[in-house]
Parts: structure tokens; sequence; C-alpha cells
């Protein structure tokens, strides 16, 4: 059985048809064509499927879409134009595959909003639920430093 929700999705308001079991990820990847968000360990462990729920990062692998009814969801799509984390991950080169990029940059977003000048022990604990299987993680803390500073800069 379906029920019909609405929600803003990277600023528009939108409506979706979901069944009580679907995730969150499943409905922006099937019903928006969003695919930034992954669904990759399917537990929430590994940070690929994040997306950004009244600006709370949630695991979207798991977070039922019902529950977005009402929320403003943000997805790694959602930039008009690259923004400050997104320029800081291109020129460090913190990617590989690239399969887990947008959830990194979701969380550096919500991690630079809360703490603007983080030191490199705050970066490493914040993020520790995001895996990078091709292993660029020094790049990734060097993108994570590199935002904050062209954050401060703006």
């Amino acid at each position: 059985m379906r029920r019909a929700i609405q929600f803003r999705l990277n600023g528009a308001s939108v409506e979706a048809q979901v069944a009580p079991h679907e995730t969150l990820v499943e409905v922006l990847r099937e019903e928006f064509g969003l695919f930034g968000a992954r669904e990759s360990c399917g537990q929430g462990l590994c940070g690929c499927c994040t997306v950004l729920v009244d600006g709370t990062a949630v695991s979207g692998c798991l977070y039922l879409a019902a529950l977005a009814e009402g929320a403003h969801v943000q997805t790694v799509e959602g930039a008009a134009e690259l923004d400050a984390v997104q320029e800081a991950f291109i020129e460090r080169a913190a990617f590989q595959c690239g399969f887990c990029t947008p959830g990194f940059v979701l969380m550096t977003r919500q991690l630079l909003d809360e703490h603007p000048d983080p030191s490199e022990d705050e970066i490493r604990h914040y993020l520790s639920g995001n895996l990078c299987r091709c292993a660029a993680y020094p790049e990734i803390i060097e993108a994570v430093k590199l935002a904050a500073r062209k954050r401060r800069q703006s």
C-alpha cells in the first residue's frame, strides 16, 4: 500500500508515492533519478547513502522515506554550482573511484557548519562513519582542511 508524501528536495517542493518499507535512498534514486546517494552496506555503517534531512546527516539506506514527510532533504546534487567543499575535494583529489565521495561531501558540510575550524582529530572523529574503500583518507582530510579555510575566507 503506497501513500503520498510531500517534502522539499534540494529546495523544490516534491511529492512521491512511497511504500511503508521503502528507504529514502530508494525513493531518491527510483522516483527522482538522484544517484549521488548510494546503498553500499545496507546497514548504515559506510556513509555512501548519506543525505541531509532538515540539516542533519542520515543514512538514507535506513531512513524510511515516509519519515521525510514535510522535511527538507538535501542530496549532493542539490548545489547549483560547486561549493567550497566540492572545490576542495577536487583540488586535493580526495577521491579515487568516487563511490563514497557524495557522503563525505555532505558530512563535511555538516561538520563545517557545526565546527568552522575543526582540528584534524575532530575531522577524523566526525568522518569516522564514512568509509573509503580506495583509502583516499589523507587526501580527504586535506580537502576538509582546505574547505574550512575556503569557507572562512569567503
